[in-house]
């Protein structure tokens, strides 16, 4: 009998694997070398530097985190076809002191922070929420045209009013009861990530991927 035994800790998180009531690997994960890639913070604006149009924001991590104009840009403004994305300032959508709801793109390096994007995305078994594009995408993994087609038409169906789904690799093939479980779980993320917006202080953890 094989059994995964985890253990979540302060300092380190620790996993093994036992067979037959004896130990035979053990991983551990010590909170230094914790990934942030894809995990949500909220985070305080503590710099904006319209010279080169980004803004450092304070996440809780060693070093400030970095938000680029473009990934800092609202949904109202990226749906408005009046506005040229090319002319708006860093300025014109964050202010400092600001509390902000960012998400992990890249993880810190060397002496730069983590690079920030306000345009969330929350993964799931099958498939990946974007709460603030309204858009549907394929894995390119799935090359079937027809089965592409297939799997649009589904998730178009049951998909969240002005939200978008991408279509993970492990969609193909798929039915409709198939995504409805995923569809479920992350609007209940995403609803505790929007209550939590005026909820305690910045920086924090908001979402762990």
């Amino acid at each position: 009998m094989n059994q995964i035994v985890i253990d979540v800790g302060l300092q380190e998180n620790r996993v093994a694997i036992l067979e037959n009531s004896e130990l035979v690997e053990l991983y551990i994960e010590e909170d230094d070398n914790k990934r942030t890639v894809g995990n949500i913070y909220k985070g305080r604006v503590v710099n904006v530097l319209p010279g080169m149009q980004a803004a450092f924001v304070d996440i809780g991590l060693e070093k400030n985190a970095f938000l680029y104009v473009k990934d800092a840009i609202p949904k109202e403004m990226l749906a408005n076809k009046k506005i040229n994305l090319k002319d708006i300032s860093i300025k014109d959508v964050v202010k400092s002191v600001q509390d902000i709801i960012v998400q992990v793109i890249k993880e810190p390096f060397g002496n730069k922070g983590a690079r920030v994007t306000t345009q969330i995305t929350i993964p799931g078994r099958h498939i990946v929420l974007m709460p603030y594009t309204d858009y549907i995408g394929v894995s390119r993994r799935i090359s079937d045209e027809a089965e592409r087609d297939r799997l649009r038409k589904i998730i178009e169906s049951i998909k969240p009013a002005n939200m978008g789904v991408i279509l993970r690799t492990a969609s193909e093939g798929l039915e409709l009861e198939d995504f409805k479980d995923d569809i479920k779980f992350l609007l209940r993320v995403l609803n505790k990530i929007d209550g939590e917006r005026n909820l305690g202080f910045a920086p924090r953890v908001m979402y762990k991927d």
